[in-house]
């Protein structure tokens, strides 16, 4: 089975440091090979380093596990930046992927973390400004949020830096962080066809985010290019949600006859079409093909574990908190703010969900 990994690393020697003691801006500067000073300096967002000291030093730091005193550096005038990360997402393990990444980058670098909720916020230009007058500098925007320009507007607005963590289509972010939507799905949809199956279903995501067309065309594109007709029962439309999943898969289930493979715009809604086959007596992947997308905790918490697409949500959001970092510390220097793309790899996680079509597929299911 792939999609496991293992990653097990010796453990560091302490060096000169006693028991054991918390790493100091001093065992980080020799590790860095460099003055306490130039450390100073690079944890505080300061100018006047070289980008290949910064980035030894900042590396020191992760080895180290460093977290610079804050007191100390509010006696030495060093300011701690603040970063607000808004979210409307009714994925929870989607949310939870993308909450430890920010949380992880931002104690890391002693970054102070808002976290705050769109979701039934009746006014978000006072949410907006409330955050911006509480000093937050820096906002990362995550879908669905990453598409609405009237926040994107009313944070750029406030004078604030914007980073968005998704395909967004709200226009004059300061950067964005994302992966090949398009493709990983035309990936995925080319594997399950590879399987052998034809009649492939798709669960499509909330309608108003940028992602889920890509993802649709992505699956579109890859039934053409195999020759495969995309019959109007073999789409379900979704809001990423695992109700709607669940209300999905039913329908497609209860086509005559239902898909051999389904493939949901995300792991929640691919979660809910497991739960259906099994209440329809379908089992999984015996009967039918279930695949997702985004590898969250739930992908690999049900059974049997979804083949999906691996989105390294993680590691994208700790991203974002580095550009916000890098770009306030552009601004402290009067240096040109430069928007930054970002493009993460993705991968296909094959796991227990998939299986090629076979007789047992095509009997009708005993849906009682």
């Amino acid at each position: 089975m792939e999609g496991t990994r293992t990653n097990g690393k010796p453990g560091r020697k302490r060096g000169s440091r006693r028991g054991n003691a918390a790493p100091t801006i001093a065992d980080v500067a020799q590790e860095a090979r460099c003055s306490p000073m130039t450390v100073s300096r690079v944890i505080n967002g300061e100018g006047n380093v070289r980008e290949e000291t910064r980035e030894q030093v900042l590396e020191a730091v992760r080895k180290l596990n460093y977290s610079p005193n804050r007191a100390a550096r509010s006696l030495a005038g060093g300011e701690q930046l603040r970063i607000g990360l808004l979210f409307d997402n009714p994925s929870a393990s989607y949310l939870s992927e993308f909450l430890m990444g920010a949380l992880d980058e931002a104690s890391r670098r002693d970054i102070h973390l808002e976290v705050q909720s769109c979701d039934n916020v009746p006014d978000n230009a006072a949410l907006v400004g409330k955050m911006s007058e509480g000093g937050i500098s820096g906002f990362i925007l995550p879908p669905p949020l990453c598409d609405d320009q009237s926040v994107l507007d009313l944070i750029t607005g406030a004078g604030g830096i914007a980073v968005a963590v998704g395909p967004g289509r709200a226009s004059g972010s300061h950067g964005a962080v994302m992966i090949d939507e398009y493709q990983a799905a035309y990936d995925m949809t080319k594997h399950i066809i590879g399987l052998g199956h034809t009649r492939i279903g798709f669960i499509i995501g909330n309608p108003e985010q940028v992602a889920s067309g890509r993802r649709l065309n992505g699956y579109r594109a890859a039934m053409e290019d195999a020759g495969l007709e995309v019959a109007e029962d073999l789409l379900a439309q979704g809001q990423f949600t695992y109700r709607s999943g669940m209300v999905a898969a039913e329908k497609l289930l209860s086509a005559d006859p239902h898909p051999t493979a389904i493939f949901a715009s995300n792991d929640d809604m691919a979660a809910a079409t497991v739960a259906m086959a099994h209440r329809r007596h379908l089992d999984v992947p015996s009967d039918i093909t279930v695949c997702g997308f985004d590898d969250t905790d739930l992908a690999s918490s049900i059974w049997p574990e979804l083949t999906t697409i691996r989105q390294p949500i993680r590691e994208m959001t700790a991203k974002a908190v580095q550009m916000i970092a890098d770009l306030t510390r552009a601004r402290r220097q009067s240096e040109r703010l430069q928007a930054e793309h970002v493009m993460f790899p993705y991968d296909l996680i094959k796991r227990n969900s998939e299986a090629g079509p076979s007789l047992a597929k095509s009997k009708p299911d005993r849906a009682r």
